[in-house]
C-alpha cells in the first residue's frame, strides 16, 4: 500500500500501471484483515480466560457458577478485572471474617452472611491492605471498581435465588471526584513529535537506539495524536488495516465491534514512512503482520508503548504524567475545540456513551467562558453613551 504513496508524484501512466497491481493487492490485503486482527485478538483472549481459569481455582466454587453465567454478556478483559478483585474480597474474608478458612472453603450461606458493615469495612480495608507479600492501597476509582465488582457478584446469586439478601445494596458507592483532565498543549504536541524525531534530550542509552526506532516512534505518536486511538487499538493494528486510497484504517473497539476511523495527511506521511522502511528491512519475519514492530521484530506490547510515550514525554513536559491516554484526551479536546461537537467527538473516540464524553471533555468549555468574561459591561462606554 505504501507503493501507491510514495510514487503519487511520478507520471500517470506509473500511477496507472501501479495501481491495477495496488487494487489487486489491496484487496487481496484487505480480505485478510478480519483473519489476521482476529488471531491477534483471539491470542489475547485465550491469555485471559487461562489466568481467569488460573485464579478461580484458588476462590470458593461458587464463583465459577457466577462467571459462566456473565460470560455471554461480559468481555475476557471485563471477568478478569472481576476475578483479581474478588481474589481481594474473599481474601479479606478469609483474615477477618471467616479466620482460619480458606478461599475455597466458604460456602454460599457464608457470602449471605457477610453484612453490608462488613463490606464497609472491607472498602476501608483497601485504603491499606497487604496481599502476598505486597502492600497495596486503592484510591477511591479503584474501590468503586472492586464494589461494583462484588455487586455483580451478589447480584447473580440473588437474581437466581440463591440467596436471600443482597447486602451489597446497601452500601454507598464512594464519591469519585472529579480529576484534571491532564493534556498536553499545542506547543508541547509540536515539541514532542520533534523529540521523537530528532531525539534531542535523551539519555545516552536511549539515543543508541533511537536511529532505529525514530521513525516508528513518530508514526505511533502521530497517530495517538493525531486520531485519539485507544492504545489497545492501536497495539492490535496490522499492516492490511491501513488503507491510504481513503486515509483509513480499521480498528477492533471495546466489545469486538470493528470500526472504520479516518487520518489526516500528517497522520498519512508518518505511517507511509514507517511502512517504507519496514519494507526495506529483511529481517521482518514474512508471516508477522503487525503494524507496529519490537525491535525483535514482533508485535508491540501495549507496555512497550507506555514507555515509549512516557520517555519523550517526560523531556517535553517533566511535570505532566503523559500516557497513551493522555495523548488520547489531547486529541479528544482539540477535536471538541474545533468542532464544539461533543457527539462528533464521542463517535470518533468510541464512546458508547456521550456523558462519558462530556465528563472528559466539556470542561474545556471554561475557555468559552474566560473569552466572555468581558462581553457584559457594567460602566457603558463614551460611544455606547
Amino acid at each position: 500500500m505504501t507503493l501507491q504513496r510514495l510514487f503519487l508524484k511520478k507520471s500517470p501512466l506509473i500511477i496507472r500501471k501501479i495501481d491495477a497491481v495496488f487494487i489487486l493487492c489491496y484487496n487481496e490485503s484487505m480480505a485478510r484483515i478480519s483473519k489476521n486482527n482476529s488471531d491477534f485478538y483471539q491470542e489475547r483472549n485465550l491469555k485471559n480466560l487461562d489466568k481467569i481459569d488460573e485464579i478461580l481455582e484458588q476462590l470458593p466454587p461458587f464463583c465459577e457458577d457466577f462467571f459462566r453465567g456473565i460470560e455471554t454478556r461480559t468481555s475476557t478483559l471485563t471477568r478478569l478485572n472481576y476475578v483479581y478483585d474478588l481474589r481481594i474480597f474473599f481474601d479479606f474474608l478469609t483474615k477477618k471474617k471467616f479466620r482460619g478458612k480458606a478461599m475455597t472453603e466458604l460456602t454460599l450461606e457464608e457470602l449471605e452472611s457477610v453484612t453490608d458493615t462488613d463490606i464497609e469495612i472491607f472498602l476501608s480495608y483497601l485504603s491499606n491492605y497487604s496481599y502476598g507479600d505486597k502492600r497495596l492501597s486503592c484510591d477511591e476509582r479503584a474501590k468503586a471498581r472492586k464494589l461494583s465488582s462484588v455487586r455483580s457478584m451478589y447480584k447473580y446469586f440473588f437474581n437466581k435465588g440463591l440467596i436471600e439478601t443482597n447486602q451489597t445494596s446497601k452500601v454507598s458507592t464512594p464519591k469519585l471526584h472529579e480529576k484534571e483532565i491532564i493534556r498536553l498543549e499545542g506547543n508541547e504536541v509540536s515539541s514532542l513529535l520533534d523529540t521523537a524525531e530528532y531525539g534531542d534530550g535523551l539519555s545516552p542509552h536511549a539515543s543508541g537506539y533511537h536511529e532505529k526506532t525514530k521513525i516508528r516512534d513518530s508514526a505511533i505518536l502521530t497517530l495517538f495524536l493525531g486520531t485519539g486511538i485507544r492504545i489497545s487499538e492501536l497495539v492490535g493494528l496490522n499492516n492490511e488495516s491501513i488503507d491510504f486510497s481513503n486515509n483509513s484504517f480499521v480498528v477492533t473497539r471495546k466489545g469486538g465491534n470493528k470500526a472504520i476511523l479516518y487520518f489526516s495527511e500528517e497522520v498519512g506521511d508518518a505511517l507511509a514512512a514507517y511502512l517504507a522502511q519496514k519494507e526495506n528491512d529483511p529481517q521482518i519475519p514474512p508471516e508477522e503482520h503487525a503494524l507496529f514492530l519490537s525491535l525483535q521484530y514482533r508485535r508491540i506490547s501495549v507496555r512497550a508503548v507506555e514507555n515509549l510515550v512516557k520517555k519523550y514525554a517526560k523531556i517535553v513536559s517533566p511535570l505532566k504524567k503523559i500516557t497513551p491516554h493522555k495523548l488520547r484526551s489531547t486529541y479528544g479536546t482539540a477535536l471538541y475545540r474545533q468542532t464544539g461537537d461533543i457527539y462528533i467527538v464521542a463517535d470518533v473516540l468510541g464512546h458508547r456513551d456521550v456523558n462519558t464524553t462530556r465528563k472528559h471533555y466539556a470542561a474545556i468549555t471554561e475557555d468559552h467562558r474566560r473569552s466572555v468574561a468581558d462581553a457584559v459591561k457594567l460602566h457603558p462606554t463614551e460611544d455606547e453613551q
